[in-house]
C-alpha cells in the first residue's frame, strides 16, 4: 500500500530526523536521490545542458546541491534564481562544481533561457506552498511547460498544493516528479496527479519518524489479499447473494449492466427486482440471475430471503414511490450502496427523512457519487468539488456517516477516521455511459461477500479500472465490454497475491 502523509506530518517528521543528523544531511540524501533519476533521464551526463529552476526554500537547495553533483561529473548546470532569497549553501556547492547562476525576473522572461536545456529541474515552490505561482515563478512555469526538454519537479510540482492536489493558478507541468521521505497527498489526487507525470520515490529515512496517513493508494498485491477466494466448502450463499434495484422502463440497461457487474466479479446469486421489461433483459442477458417483477409504486417488500447486500439507483428512477423503496431499503440491516437516481432522492430530501435514515444505519453504507452529484448532495458547485476532490468526500463521509466514493479522473474513497484511499487504476476509457452501472455491481458483489464498505469500494474501483485496460488493449471501449473483462482483471489481481 502507498501512503502519503500531510504536510504537517512531513515537517514534524523531518524536525525530528534533523535533530539527530548532521547539519543538512537530509538535503544531501534528498539531492543525491534527485541527481540520480536526473541522470537517469540523460542520454548522458557529461555535455548535458541542464537548467534548474530555483526558488528561496530548502526545494531550491535540493535543486541546486542536485545540479552541484550533475556538474561534478560534467554536465553544464545553469541555475535561474525566481525571487530574492537563495540557499547559500547549495548556491556555494553548484558554483563550486562549475555551475552558473544568475536571477530571472519576468522582465528578463525569454524562451531561449530554456529552451535548448536537455533537462529542466523545478525548485520553485516546496511543500508548503499554497495557490497558483506568483511572478517571476510563473513566468519560469510557462517557460518550462513551451520548452522540449523533459521536467523534473523536486518533492512535487510548484504551484500544486501537497495536501489535496488543488491547482489555484499557474503551475509546473513535470515529467517525473521526484518525491521525498514519502509520497503527498497531492500527487494522488488530480488535478496535482495529472501534473505531477510520473511520481518516483526517494527513501530519506523518514519513514520511523512518520505518523498516521493521510492518504492511500493500494497496489495489486493489497486488493488480492481483500479478495474473497473460493473454498471448497463454497456454495452461493457463502459467496454472497445479491438484491439489485436497478433500472426502469425507460433505462433497463442499466439493470443489464448492474447485474452482469455484480456477477462477473463472482457474486454468489443476484436477485433482481424490476419493471417487466427490465427483467426481460436481465433473464434474456443473464439466465443465472432470479429475476421477478417489482414495481416499486406498488410494494416495498425487500423479500430479502438470504440477501447479503442490496445496490440501488442505477436508472431506477426518482417518483416519490422510488423514495419509499430506498427508505424500506435504507431500513433494513443489510449493507446498501446507492447510485445515480438513489442519490438524486437523497440529495432532493435535504435534511431529512432519507438522508437521515443512512445517518441512522448500523450497517454498512456507501454513496458512489460522480462530482456532479457530489455537489448536489452537498450543495457545491461541480468545478469546486472537482478542483477538491478529497476535501468534498471526506465533507459527505462525516456528514452522512457513511463511506464515499467519488468517481472520476481521480477516484477517492473516504470513510470517517480512515485514510482516503485514492484508486491508481483509473483511465479516460471509463468516460462513458453505463461503466458506472457496472462499477456498482462490482462494489456490490464484494459487499455481498462480506466486505466492510471501504474495502469493498477499493477493491472495486481498482477491478473496474484494471478490466477498463484489459478490455480491448488500450482501445476505446463500452460498459459491456467491461462484463468479460471483470474476470480477467480478478484472476490477473490474484496472481500478485
Amino acid at each position: 500500500m502507498e501512503s502519503a502523509h500531510s504536510v504537517s506530518v512531513v515537517r514534524a517528521a523531518e524536525h525530528a530526523l534533523m535533530a539527530r543528523l548532521p547539519e543538512g544531511a537530509l538535503m544531501r540524501r534528498a539531492a543525491t536521490g534527485l541527481a540520480g533519476h536526473c541522470a537517469r533521464l540523460l542520454p548522458r551526463v557529461y555535455g548535458a545542458n541542464v537548467v534548474l529552476l530555483v526558488g528561496g526554500g530548502d526545494n531550491g537547495g535540493d535543486a541546486l546541491y542536485a545540479g552541484a553533483s550533475l556538474a561534478a561529473r560534467g554536465a553544464a548546470v545553469r541555475a535561474l534564481l525566481a525571487g530574492n532569497g537563495v540557499h547559500e549553501g547549495g548556491a556555494a556547492a553548484l558554483r563550486a562544481a562549475g555551475g552558473r547562476i544568475h536571477r530571472f525576473t519576468d522582465a528578463t522572461a525569454d524562451d531561449t533561457d530554456l529552451f535548448d536545456a536537455d533537462l529542466i529541474v523545478d525548485g520553485l515552490v516546496g511543500i508548503g506552498g499554497r495557490g497558483g505561482l506568483r511572478e517571476p515563478h510563473s513566468a519560469l512555469a510557462l517557460l518550462a511547460e513551451n520548452s522540449p526538454a523533459p521536467v523534473v519537479a523536486v518533492d512535487l510540482p510548484s504551484g500544486v498544493d501537497a495536501d489535496t492536489g488543488e491547482v489555484g493558478g499557474t503551475a509546473v507541468r513535470a515529467d517525473v516528479t521526484v518525491t521525498f521521505g514519502t509520497r503527498k497527498p497531492g500527487l494522488f489526487v488530480d488535478p496535482g496527479a495529472e501534473l505531477a507525470g510520473r511520481v518516483v520515490f526517494v527513501d530519506i529515512g523518514l519513514d520511523p519518524e512518520l505518523s498516521g496517513a493521510t492518504a492511500v493508494r493500494p497496489q495489486a498485491v493489497d486488493v488480492a489479499a481483500l479478495l474473497p477466494r473460493l473454498e471448497a466448502a463454497s456454495d452461493k450463499y457463502r459467496r454472497g447473494v445479491l438484491d439489485v434495484r436497478a433500472g426502469s422502463d425507460q433505462y433497463r440497461g442499466a439493470a443489464v449492466l448492474c447485474v452482469g457487474g455484480a456477477l462477473r466479479t463472482g457474486v454468489g446469486m443476484v436477485r433482481y427486482g424490476g419493471a417487466q421489461e427490465a427483467v426481460d433483459q436481465v433473464l434474456a442477458r443473464w439466465p443465472e440471475a432470479v429475476a421477478s417483477v417489482h414495481d416499486p409504486q406498488s410494494t416495498t417488500d425487500l423479500a430479502p430471503g438470504r440477501v447479503a447486500a442490496v445496490v440501488i439507483g442505477p436508472g431506477r428512477g426518482t417518483h416519490p414511490s422510488n423514495a419509499d423503496e430506498l427508505r424500506a431499503v435504507l431500513e433494513s440491516d443489510r449493507p446498501v450502496l446507492i447510485d445515480a437516481d438513489g442519490l438524486t432522492l437523497l440529495s432532493g430530501s435535504g435534511g431529512s427523512p432519507l438522508a437521515d435514515a443512512v445517518r441512522e444505519r448500523d450497517a454498512h453504507t456507501l454513496l458512489t457519487p460522480h462530482a456532479g452529484e457530489l455537489a448536489r448532495l452537498l450543495g457545491a458547485e461541480r468545478a469546486d468539488v472537482e478542483a477538491r476532490r478529497t476535501e468534498h468526500a471526506a465533507r459527505a463521509a462525516e456528514d452522512f456517516g457513511c463511506t464515499v466514493l467519488l468517481k472520476g479522473s481521480t477516484t477517492v474513497i473516504a470513510q470517517p477516521g480512515l485514510p482516503f484511499a485514492v484508486n491508481p487504476t483509473g483511465t479516460p476509457l471509463l468516460a462513458t455511459a453505463g461503466t458506472g452501472d457496472v462499477l456498482s455491481g462490482a462494489v456490490g458483489a464484494l459487499l455481498a461477500a462480506g466486505l466492510p464498505a471501504y474495502e469493498a469500494a477499493m477493491c472495486g474501483a481498482y477491478l473496474h479500472g484494471r478490466a477498463a485496460h484489459l478490455a480491448r488493449d488500450g482501445a476505446p471501449i463500452s460498459a459491456s465490454d467491461l462484463l468479460d473483462a471483470l474476470p480477467l482483471a480478478v484472476k490477473e489481481t490474484l496472481r500478485a497475491a
